[in-house]
């Protein structure tokens, strides 16, 4: 249930493989997760879709130095710089990649199939030229972290005056999940990124685990349609204040490099 977004996956590992930090094997391992396959099709040089070791590779011949996400909302450009073209992509997708070095950025395209309980999932990440400019709206780690314990305050205040926070079994069994992976050292980030950062990531995750067991959760006491707007209300700031925390801490290992 925790929010790790495949563009997240890729900016970390693939920022780790370029840094010399892991091996090939190892980054496409862990960028591929529990998906079937990741494949990249439209990248120059390449006649058809080619696998993600190949793409990597590729990626870095072509003078790619690093990778950064985005995380779009309508109204929300976070992490994109254009063209049209690009934004709308990645804003249909709800997320993408944009190559630092190179004017390349790539979106993905997820398909799955099977039945419940056995779903097979390909991913294929289109590659779309980008505008070389400063990604919008993208807080540093400190602003993230500042931005994240206010708005968690103010929207625990809100949602418990409401009735609609965690709660149920549920949200018991998200939270306890979330709990053991944390207890067990899960790696939040790939090698190469400042300790703030994964502290960032970790607590933006917490934040969108909450943000989402209040919506699943129904109404709760917030039966009256004022209550339910003002519920709504809480979330919105919070929900994006998350996507910009997630956005600040998978770019951090680029911004490192490039002030140092």
């Amino acid at each position: 249930m925790l929010f790790e977004p495949r563009s997240g996956r890729l900016a970390a590992w693939g920022n780790a493989l370029l840094a010399g930090l892991v091996s090939p094997d190892e980054a496409v391992l862990s960028i591929v997760g529990e998906d079937a396959v990741h494949r990249v099709a439209g990248l120059p040089g390449e006649s058809g879709p080619v696998g993600l070791t190949l793409a990597l590779g590729r990626m870095r011949a072509l003078g790619v130095s690093g990778l950064r996400v985005a995380l779009p909302a309508p109204g929300h450009p976070l992490g994109l710089s254009g063209p049209p073209e690009f934004n709308a992509r990645a804003l249909d997708a709800e997320e993408a990649v944009v190559a630092v070095g190179a004017a390349l950025g790539l979106v993905p395209e997820v398909t799955e199939a099977g039945s419940a309980g056995d779903v097979h999932v390909e991913v294929v990440w289109h590659v779309l030229p980008v505008r070389e400019a400063p990604p919008a709206d993208v807080p540093s780690l400190g602003e993230a972290e500042r931005e994240l314990a206010e708005a968690l305050r103010e929207a625990t205040v809100v949602l418990t005056r409401l009735d609609v926070s965690g709660s149920g079994p549920v949200a018991e069994a998200a939270l306890s999940a979330y709990r053991a992976r944390a207890e067990a050292g899960r790696e939040v980030l790939a090698p190469g990124y400042p300790p703030r950062a994964v502290r960032v990531l970790s607590l933006a995750q917490r934040v969108d685990l909450m943000v989402s067991l209040a919506y699943e959760n129904g109404h709760g006491g917030a039966v009256a349609a004022s209550e339910i707007a003002a519920r709504a209300e809480a979330l919105r700031p919070v929900e994006r204040v998350a996507r910009r925390a997630l956005v600040a801490a998978y770019n951090a290992a680029v911004e490192e490099r490039e002030r140092g």
